[in-house]
C-alpha cells in the first residue's frame, strides 16, 4: 500500500500544472476593434494576435506605446497604457487559439 501512495504522489507532483485561462481585460475594447476580441482579425491588414508569443507581444505593445514603433493608430490606442495593462492583453492575446480564416 505504501508503494502504491508513494507512486501516486509521484505522478501527481509530476503531472503539469494546468494554468487558468487569463481575464479578459479591461482595456480589450479598442484592440478588439481591428484584432477581434479572440485575437482573429476583424479588417483587412489587421494582423491575427490569436496565439502569439506572450514576450513578443509584450514587447511590440511596449514599442508601439513608446513610439520605437511608429504607427500611430496603434500609438494612440495603446498610449495611455501602463505595463500592466499592456501585459494583460498580451497574455490574453497569446493565449487564444488562432483559426482558419481570411485576413
Amino acid at each position: 500500500m505504501r508503494n502504491l501512495t508513494t507512486a501516486a504522489l509521484a505522478l501527481a507532483l509530476s503531472a503539469p500544472v494546468l494554468a487558468a485561462p487569463p481575464a479578459k481585460p479591461a482595456r480589450l475594447g479598442l484592440c478588439a476593434a481591428c484584432h477581434g476580441e479572440d485575437g482573429m482579425a476583424r479588417i483587412p491588414g489587421a494582423p491575427n494576435l490569436a496565439g502569439q508569443k506572450l514576450d513578443y507581444l509584450k514587447a511590440a505593445l511596449a514599442q508601439y506605446r513608446d513610439g520605437r514603433r511608429d504607427i500611430p493608430v496603434m500609438r494612440a490606442a495603446v498610449g495611455p497604457l501602463t505595463d500592466a495593462e499592456l501585459s494583460q492583453l498580451a497574455e490574453w492575446f497569446s493565449a487564444q487559439t488562432p483559426s482558419k480564416g481570411v485576413q
